[in-house]
């Protein structure tokens, strides 16, 4: 326990940040995998409506990638490189099509 209202106050606020930390971060893992499904989907019957919705899928978890990296949450390059893994899995299957 805190011996001193400072130490109080820096214990309120560090737990307060993991949790903003913990949600962050178990936002862009679901958002990840959101759009890893729909990768699937899409290379398994490529079509316009799936396309659409990969690219949806894509620009979520690039957003909060970013605003995780903004916020502190991700060092730049663990944003990074997570958005260019993302990217990595869908440049065979557009290369394919195109």
């Amino acid at each position: 326990m805190a011996n001193s209202k400072s130490a109080l106050k820096r214990a309120q606020i560090g737990e307060r940040n993991r949790l903003r930390n913990k949600s962050y971060k178990s936002a862009v893992k679901t958002l990840v995998k959101k759009y890893l499904t729909a990768v699937e989907v899409y290379a398994a019957n490529p079509n316009s409506e799936s396309e659409q919705e990969l690219q949806a899928r894509l620009s979520e978890a690039y957003s909060k990638i970013d605003k995780a990296v903004k916020r502190g949450v991700l060092h730049p390059n663990n944003g990074a490189r997570k958005k260019a893994r993302l990217a990595r899995k869908l440049k065979p299957l557009t290369q394919a099509s195109a």
